[in-house]
């Protein structure tokens, strides 16, 4: 098979498209024929030798989301037929012509989803709900503050909110990008360049109480002014960490007004529960998916020979939604 090659850290130009060995599927396992897969940061820190896959999986393949065919099955596996259209996240090794996922790893693709699609919908849809609800506990008519809305997990994470009856509030230092988050749902967009502030307009926007939960993927410079945007016992998930890992807390504040912070990432997870992250929104988004409430937003889709410029289009972060690779 084809597949994404990284055979040393370093920029774009390491990666290759080469033949590899096949998988093969084990017991309780499925193989899938790949037709499209999404392209993450994670990719990218991957490819510099960053963030290595977990350990039992391919390092030098990268990917780790795809959507395509049942191909064959493992012993054991009746779950799935195949030709079944599927899609799934994977702790790595999903940009390749064939990929081997758990049985319960796997989501059917909507009807009205291409592969194309519905390659971008698992990490960044199954982030989202993981860290606003299973993390998070929002609750309808609660407020919740979205950074990086234009990004993957920001537009998922917009649209899971505004489904659920939340209020939501997004940040982005690209005003175009805000925008096109309203037309997801997005209740107001504050622009912000990393290090000024926020916290003011946010309480301004929910009467002085503050915002009930905030998903963030910038980090460090962003702690201080999540904290100040709490409302009393608010809970802060920390997704990602595209600004920086390092800040220093003000502990008074989070006695004096009870606050919660956390952090979670699904690809270190252990399998069993990276099983329950995938059926939890089977049960819960995937209805609202294939009903058209919620949907996956694909900024381009270039063919796999062509992952070199997906990620340097990623790392210039004009994005708004996921690149996907075509097979």
């Amino acid at each position: 098979m084809r597949a994404v090659i990284v055979k040393e850290a370093g920029g774009p130009e390491v990666l290759q498209l080469e033949e590899v060995e096949d998988p093969r599927a084990g017991p309780g396992e499925v193989r899938v024929r790949v037709r499209a897969a999404g392209v993450n940061r994670a990719d990218l820190l991957q490819r510099m030798g960053l963030y290595p896959a977990p350990r039992g999986v391919r390092q030098d393949v990268l990917g780790m989301e795809f959507a395509g065919e049942v191909e064959s099955l493992g012993v054991g596996s009746d779950g799935w037929k195949v030709g079944d259209r599927v899609m799934g996240i994977a702790p790595g090794a999903a940009q390749a012509e064939l990929v081997v996922a758990h049985e319960r790893m796997l989501l059917r693709i909507p009807d009205a989803l291409d592969f194309a699609a519905a390659a971008a919908v698992p990490e960044a849809f199954l982030t989202a709900h993981d860290a606003l609800y299973r993390q998070g506990s929002l609750a309808p008519g609660e407020a919740v503050l979205v950074h990086a809305a234009g990004s993957g997990v920001g537009t998922a994470a917009v649209q899971l909110a505004a489904a659920g009856g939340s209020r939501t509030i997004g940040t982005s230092r690209s005003p175009r990008k805000l925008e096109h988050a309203r037309e997801l749902g997005l209740g107001h967009g504050l622009v912000v360049e990393r290090g000024a502030g926020f916290s003011k307009a946010v309480r301004e926007l929910t009467g002085g109480e503050g915002v009930r939960l905030i998903a963030d993927f910038v980090g460090g410079p962003y702690l201080d002014e999540n904290l100040r945007s709490l409302a009393v016992g608010g809970r802060l998930v920390v997704i990602g960490l595209l600004g920086g890992a390092k800040a220093e807390i003000d502990l008074s504040r989070l006695m004096t007004a009870r606050l919660h912070v956390m952090g979670t990432t699904l690809r270190s997870r252990a399998p069993e529960e990276k099983m329950a992250v995938t059926q939890a929104f089977a049960r819960q988004g995937l209805p609202l998916l294939a009903a058209g409430k919620i949907r996956a937003i694909v900024d381009r889709v270039l063919p796999a020979s062509e992952v070199r410029a997906a990620h340097e289009l990623l790392a210039k972060n004009d994005t708004f939604g996921k690149l996907v690779l075509a097979f």
